[in-house]
């Protein structure tokens, strides 16, 4: 992948929308909801502050992250959808 985002900016690659319900039924793609999963694959360098210095991200490469329904900007980088994302955009990190 060839994109370095900045700032406060993370890149994430959106989990697979689930196919069956938890009951079995096979979903149609028009039915399948938008991912709100997905995995870190590049940290930007962090928010640059006041005094000059940039704050550091609270999450990095290879995390599992929850993030809004609607926020970020989806892109596509040879044929592969990645979200990038700002840092205050995550709901929360899954714990391994």
């Amino acid at each position: 992948m060839n994109i370095r985002p900045l700032d406060d900016r993370l890149v994430v690659k959106a989990a697979e929308a689930e196919s069956k319900t938890a009951s079995g039924i096979v979903l149609p793609e028009t039915a399948k909801e938008k991912p709100t999963r997905g995995k870190v694959i590049s940290v930007g360098p962090g928010k640059m502050l006041d005094s000059g210095k940039r704050a550091p991200i609270a999450v990095s490469v290879n995390d599992e992250v929850y993030y809004g329904k609607y926020a970020g900007t989806e892109v596509k980088i040879n044929e592969e959808k990645f979200v990038i994302l700002r840092e205050g955009d995550l709901l929360g990190v899954v714990s391994k």
